[in-house]
Order: C-alpha cells, then structure tokens, then sequence
C-alpha cells in the first residue's frame, strides 16, 4: 500500500481545474504529504522560486503558458532544475508524453489520474531526489564543488557550492564560453584551467568525461615565492607558476621564450622534487599551500 507518516514530503500540484486541484490534494495531504498548489505556470514557477517542493506534478495542458513551457522554464535554473516534475496528461496523447520528456520531466501519469498510480510515483521520484540531494549536499560540505555536464556542456547537476561559484558564469545554462573551448582541447584531462572571476581565480579540473572539480583562490604565490616554499630552481618555480595558472607546455614555453620540450623537462624534476605525478596534483599543492 502507498500509506505515508505526517511529513512524507512536500509536494507542488498544478493544474487549472478545481475538481482535479481538490481531488489530487486531498488524496496527497491524508498520505501526510504537505501539499502547495498553482493553478497556472506563472503561479507555480514563482511557487518554485520561493520555497522549492521536493517533487512538482504539473497538468501538460493549461492556459497561459502551458506545463511543458513551465518546465523548461524551471529546468533553465541551477537551483530547480533538479526538482523532480510528474506530467498529468490525456491517456492517448502520446505527442504530449514525448514533448514532456523533452522539457525535462522526470515521468507521466495519464488523466483520469490513477491517485494509487500517482502516489506511487511521486514517492519514487522524491526518494531518488531526497538520495540526490543527500549525496550532494555530503560532497558540499566536505567543500567540494563538482560539476556534471552534457555533451553540449549544459549543467546537468552541480553542488550547492558549486552553484553558487557559477551563478554569475554560466552562459545560457552552458558552462562559459572560455571552459568549453578547454574541453574541446586534446589536454583538458591533464592540464587544469584557470578562470579569474570578480577578483578571485577558480581552478577546473577535469574528473572524468563530463564531471569537472572546482576549486577557489584568492590568488596565487608569484615564482619567487614557490622557489622559497619548494626546492626549486628559478626556472623550474616559474614554469610552475604557469602550471597552476592552467597554462599548456606550448604556452609556457612562449611566455618564457623556450621549448615545449624544455618546458616538459623542468616539469619532470617538478614532479620528482614535488613528489606528485600529474600537473593537476602539482596544482592543487601549490594553492593548498598557498592557502595554509
């Protein structure tokens, strides 16, 4: 049976039709669940803004701006795109089905509504949030902020920290212009980039296909400093410093009027006498320390 405690979860209903609108809510609200409700897109979208449910079951057809508009609209903003949304729509409208998946919906029930079907569903999807969010918000407050993306670099999912460093930054839902062009390049896997923002350097580097790690810096020790902190030549400190700036060997090595192969070579005794065996690790020590 779908029998659920006081508390169960908060939960968005919209839809333009009273008798539907009391029907589904009385039905949620004895399951325990507390229960806001939107009678167009407007309503609900402005619903979201303010306090945001954990799962949205939204009505495909209604005046105004319709549900699938709604939610492309809701799935447009990092911090409700993650909200799970249920259509309701006609039983044989197959058209709307495909066209909700496409705007971004989680899953479908058909109208007249089922209320055990839709109950069922809505506790499936807010366990899947619920686990989401929970994972999320572990990895948050280890102070990590990551970033999944698509093939076309939209933001799929971010941590909350996450969120808030790129609020400012993303273009049209995509990760800035500057980082998809270092995604496309042949090193982005082994070379981390540098991206100063409002006085401060954010730091990306690349986890694995489609997962990037973020970190924050206020700013960085010129070479003079890493060749005190570090047992390292003038060179060798300098070719660092460039390194953790996310430069490439072949724009070191113009910056510093020589050879990308030069350029490797000082890196070699970098690693040695840094103890780390990747550019992203050399890095991460130099801002570590630098923030110590």
């Amino acid at each position: 049976m779908n029998e659920r405690t006081p508390g169960a979860g908060t939960v968005l209903l919209v839809d333009d039709t009273p008798e539907t609108l009391r029907m589904i809510h009385d039905s949620l609200q004895t399951h325990g669940y507390e229960v806001r409700v939107a009678t167009d897109g407007f309503a609900a979208i402005e619903s979201v803004r303010r306090l945001a449910p954990e799962v949205i079951v939204l009505d495909a057809m209604m005046p105004g701006i319709d549900g699938f508009e709604t939610c492309r609209r809701l799935k447009q903003g990092l911090d409700t795109r993650d909200i799970p949304v249920i259509f309701m729509t006609g039983l044989s409208d197959t058209e709307h089905i495909v066209q909700g998946f496409q705007a971004g919906g989680a899953d479908y029930v058909a109208k007249p509504v089922v209320i055990d079907e839709l109950l069922a569903r809505i506790a499936t999807h807010m366990q899947r949030a619920r686990l989401m969010s929970h994972t999320r918000a572990a990895i948050d407050s280890a102070g990590r902020a990551i970033v999944a993306f698509d093939a076309q670099h939209a933001i799929v999912w971010a941590t909350p920290l996450a969120q808030r460093w790129l609020q400012t930054l993303v273009d049209d839902d995509r990760l800035p212009l500057p980082l998809r062009h270092w995604l496309l390049g042949s090193d982005a896997m082994e070379t981390p980039y540098a991206l100063w923002h409002e006085g401060e350097r954010l730091l990306f580097s690349l986890i694995e296909p489609g997962l990037l790690s973020i970190q924050r810096h206020a700013s960085l020790p010129e070479p003079e400093v890493l060749a005190r902190w570090f047992p390292l030549t003038s060179r060798e400190a300098e070719v660092l410093y460039w390194v953790a700036l996310g430069k490439t060997n072949r724009e070191i090595g113009e910056i510093l009027d020589i050879s990308p192969r030069t350029v490797n070579k000082h890196l070699e005794h970098v690693f040695e006498k840094l103890g780390v065996e990747t550019r992203t690790a050399a890095a991460t020590l130099v801002l570590s320390r630098g923030q110590g």
